[in-house]
């Protein structure tokens, strides 16, 4: 099963690209900008869905992992 923000983070990718691209097209910087901020959050939101698709998998790792991480920040001391 594939978290629903994978899906959603791809096509608001590719979209991006496409209004990237539109606005290299017509010399637009807006519209280019708005394009690679798309991009950037529908990258990020598929991370997130991998993520998420990680810890459903196998949740003993995640846990464990998890658990190490944390470890290691109580032990480090922050000034």
């Amino acid at each position: 099963m594939v978290d629903e923000s994978r899906v959603t983070g791809a096509a608001r990718d590719a979209f991006g690209r496409v209004q990237e691209a539109a606005g290299n097209l017509t010399g637009d910087s807006r519209t280019q900008a708005r394009g690679m901020y798309n991009q950037a959050h529908g990258q990020a939101e598929n991370a997130l869905g991998q993520l998420s698709d990680c810890i459903r998998e196998q949740p003993l790792t995640s846990v464990l992992i998890g658990a190490g991480i944390g470890y290691v920040l109580g032990r480090m001391k922050i000034l």
